[in-house]
């Protein structure tokens, strides 16, 4: 379980650095992927910025509960774009490649500790 789980982490700070890193500097790559800059990319940069800062804080303090709510959101944002963008987007083919990755490390949480996710209430 553990490894899975800094996998998945990892990944999501590799793949997140450079890309954040290419859309702060305005790299024309960045235009041709995800459209020149508009107020929503710059919300989707912060998202972005979100999920790496919980993975690098996670990588150190990995709570079981917490990656598998920050893989969850990822996993259902993920797999919704093809519906919203198209699949032959290339950033929705590694978003898919990327949650599959997650599915698996979510589906090995829950079978080790998911029957201490208790529901609140």
């Amino acid at each position: 379980m553990n490894a899975l789980i800094y996998t998945s982490l990892i990944l999501n700070i590799v793949v997140l650095v450079p890309i954040i890193v290419l859309m702060i500097v305005k790299a024309k790559v960045v235009d041709h992927a995800w459209g020149v800059f508009t107020p929503a990319r710059g919300i989707l940069m912060s998202i972005y910025f979100s999920i790496l800062v919980a993975s690098l804080a996670l990588l150190f303090v990995p709570v079981p509960a917490f990656v598998v709510a920050l893989l969850m959101v990822q996993v259902v944002y993920k797999i919704t774009t093809p519906f919203t963008v198209g699949i032959t987007n290339p950033i929705v083919i590694s978003n898919l490649a990327i949650s599959a990755l997650h599915i698996v490390t979510v589906i090995t949480v829950f079978a080790e500790v998911g029957n201490q996710f208790v529901p609140v209430g």
